[in-house]
C-alpha cells in the first residue's frame, strides 16, 4: 500500500506523540531519493554536502543555486512519502533578505522541495521570518554550520562551554519564534541537544548530537559506506557498498576481457534466414 505524503505538520504531530523520526540526508539524485523514500524515512534532504560527496570538493561553499536546483529537481521526482528539504547554498541568502526569499522560492517552485533549510541563529532571524511570511516552510540549522566552518575554526563540536551552549539555546528559541517548522542540530553535546529538543515545540533532528533529539539524521553516503575520504565519530555505517561496487566493477572488467560478457542471454539475435538475406543483398551490390 502506498504511504501518504507527509507534511511538516505530520512531523510536528509525531513529536507530540513522542515518536522518534528518521531523516536521511544526501539524497542528491532520483535513485537515492527513490530508495530512501521507499524505506519509509520521515524526511529526506538534498544538502549542499553534495559538494563533497558527489563533486569531490573540500567544502560545501562552492555549490551554486543552479547546482542545488538541479539536484533538488532530480530528487523531488522520486519522493512520494517523505518531507523533502533542500539547502540554500552559501551566498544565496546571506547577502540580503530579497535574495533569500527569491532563492528559497526557486528551490520550492522549480526544485520541488517541501521545506528549505538554511544555517544560522539570531542573525538569520529576520531572513527566516521573511521567507516564512512568503509562505515557504523553513528548517533551521544550528551547531556546526558547515558554511561557517572557517569562522568556527574547523569541524568541531559546538556548545561545549557555557557561553556557546547558552547561545545555542537562545538561537533555537529565536528561530522557533520567527517560524521555523523544524531544526537541525549538528555536532552538539547530547544532553544539550536533548534540552533544546524538549524546550522547542518544533521537531529537532540531530546529526552527531546524541540520542535525545526528536529524530536522527545521517547522510546516505555514510549510511551505505560509499564516502571513504573521512568518517566522523557520529557516523555508523550500515553497509560497505564502496567495496561491493569496486568488486562488481572488477568482475565486469574481467568478464569483458575474457570474453565471458556479454553472453547469448545478454545479446539480441537475428534469424538465420534474415541474416542470409541481408548478406545476399549486400553482396549483390
Amino acid at each position: 500500500m502506498e504511504q501518504k505524503k507527509l507534511t511538516p505538520k505530520d512531523l510536528l504531530a509525531k513529536k507530540q506523540r513522542g515518536e522518534k523520526m528518521v531523516r536521511i540526508a544526501g539524497c542528491y539524485d532520483y535513485t537515492m531519493a527513490l530508495l530512501a523514500d521507499r524505506a519509509g524515512a520521515d524526511t529526506l534532504a538534498v544538502g549542499d554536502s553534495v559538494a563533497m560527496a558527489v563533486m569531490g570538493l573540500d567544502s560545501t561553499l562552492p555549490v551554486t543555486m543552479e547546482e542545488m536546483l538541479h539536484h533538488c529537481k532530480a530528487a523531488s521526482r522520486a519522493v512520494k512519502h517523505a518531507v523533502l528539504t533542500g539547502d540554500l547554498p552559501f551566498l544565496s541568502y546571506q547577502t540580503c533578505i530579497r535574495d533569500a526569499v527569491y532563492n528559497a522560492g526557486l528551490l520550492m517552485k522549480f526544485g520541488g522541495v517541501d521545506v528549505v533549510k538554511l544555517e544560522g541563529g539570531e542573525e538569520m532571524a529576520p531572513t527566516i521570518k521573511a521567507i516564512v511570511n512568503a509562505g515557504i516552510p523553513v528548517m533551521g540549522h544550528l551547531g556546526l554550520t558547515p558554511q561557517s566552518v572557517t569562522a568556527l575554526g574547523g569541524y568541531k563540536v559546538q556548545g561545549t562551554d557555557t557561553a556557546t551552549a547558552c547561545k545555542l539555546i537562545r538561537d533555537a528559541r529565536i528561530l522557533q519564534e520567527v517560524g521555523i517548522c523544524m531544526l537541525a542540530l549538528e555536532c552538539v553535546p547530547d544532553r544539550l541537544a536533548g534540552y533544546i529538543s524538549q524546550e522547542l515545540t518544533v521537531p529537532v533532528f540531530g546529526i552527531g548530537s546524541g540520542p535525545y533529539t526528536d529524530g536522527q539524521a545521517l547522510i546516505s553516503y555514510d549510511i551505505l559506506g560509499l564516502f571513504e575520504r573521512f568518517t566522523p565519530k557520529f557516523v555508523k555505517k550500515y553497509a560497505n557498498f564502496a567495496e561491493g561496487f569496486v568488486q562488481a566493477f572488477k568482475q565486469y572488467k574481467e568478464e569483458v576481457e575474457k570474453g565471458i560478457f556479454p553472453g547469448a542471454e545478454h545479446s539480441y539475435h537475428i534469424k538465420d534466414e534474415v541474416l542470409q538475406a541481408v548478406l545476399k543483398e549486400v553482396g549483390s551490390k
